[in-house]
């Protein structure tokens, strides 16, 4: 009996083309313009956007990823695609094919899903690299993908996968990371798992995300045999003057060697691979603040990316669908 072709498509955010103002505002005016990531009414934002975002913030943006970029582009962008790549050859003995797109930038999601009809693959798995779910990233996806294919007559059949901050494959990968730097390195004072923030308003407004990552972390301390006093859940990347998820990354790293504990290891389970956020903010930006308040030892343990085990976690995590 005939089956229908399945085709898996990995989505992550986006980066801008290259490391430069003009790009860096091209990129922003698309992520920020979008109204699942800033909740304020449409022409409200529109005045700030324009009027106070977009002229200034892009400088000093692309000087933040010119300390990240390589020769191969954006950390975010090759990361993803040697992923794909490698879950592609992986899935290759199923009959499943493997693809990557950007909700902001290149290759899109409307780009991929054409190329997938031009396959004709009519089954299609649709993975947003969010582990924890937020209407700023997941349902920013879902969006592209309905807008996408709600101009299409014959419709595949999909299924979207909304988060997996849970799933044993994706904690035993993070745990596995952990210990490997462990033993190689030895394990300093506290490990730091620092996730991206959101406003706080919108957990009161029903997003799981807050949730989701305090169940992330405490399962990764669980699977490491970490007591409280081992570990620590932050959140990073806070904007505007909004109350955003707390306690804050730069808080607690101001305060920790205050504290007693100068030497700590730091996670981002948030993030699927390396990027701005990890490599600039983290792993730079946020050592230096630890450093110039006391500390002696700040370790930044890199992201899955496109790592065999991260390979073998998502083809655990699609086992289901394929």
């Amino acid at each position: 009996m005939a089956t229908k072709k399945t085709g898996v498509l990995l989505a992550n955010l986006g980066s801008p083309t290259a490391p430069t103002t003009k790009a860096v505002r091209r990129f922003l005016r698309d992520f920020l313009g979008d109204p699942r990531v800033v909740n304020i009414p449409r022409p409200i934002w529109w005045l700030i956007l324009h009027a106070f975002i977009l002229p200034f913030r892009p400088a000093k943006s692309a000087k933040a990823y010119q300390k990240v970029w390589t020769d191969q582009g954006s950390p975010l962008t090759y990361l993803t695609r040697q992923l794909a790549e490698k879950l592609a050859e992986k899935l290759l003995p199923k009959g499943v094919s493997a693809a990557y797109a950007m909700r902001y930038g290149e290759p899109s999601i409307a780009s991929q899903l054409k190329r997938f009809k031009d396959e004709n693959i009519e089954n299609i798995i649709v993975l947003p690299l969010y582990p924890q779910y937020s209407s700023t990233t997941t349902a920013s996806v879902y969006d592209d993908l309905i807008k996408e294919l709600n101009q299409w007559r014959h419709l595949p059949s999909f299924h979207f996968i909304n988060d997996y901050h849970q799933h044993d494959s994706y904690i035993n990968a993070i745990a596995d990371s952990v210990k490997s730097t462990w033993q190689e390195h030895g394990k300093n004072e506290l490990l730091l798992m620092s996730f991206h923030g959101l406003p706080e308003l919108l957990t009161k407004l029903g997003d799981p995300y807050f949730y989701q990552c305090q169940k992330t972390a405490q399962l990764i301390a669980e699977k490491l045999g970490l007591d409280e006093s081992q570990w620590l859940l932050v959140f990073q990347s806070r904007f505007g003057k909004a109350e955003w998820l707390k306690p804050y990354c730069v808080d607690s790293l101001q305060k920790l060697p205050g504290q007693g504990i100068k030497a700590i290891d730091v996670i981002c389970p948030g993030f699927a691979v390396d990027c701005l956020e990890t490599l600039e903010e983290i792993a730079m930006e946020n050592k230096s603040v630890f450093i110039e308040a006391g500390g002696t030892e700040y370790r930044y343990i890199p992201a899955l990316n496109d790592s065999d085990a991260h390979v073998n976690a998502i083809v655990n995590l699609l086992d289901t669908w394929i």
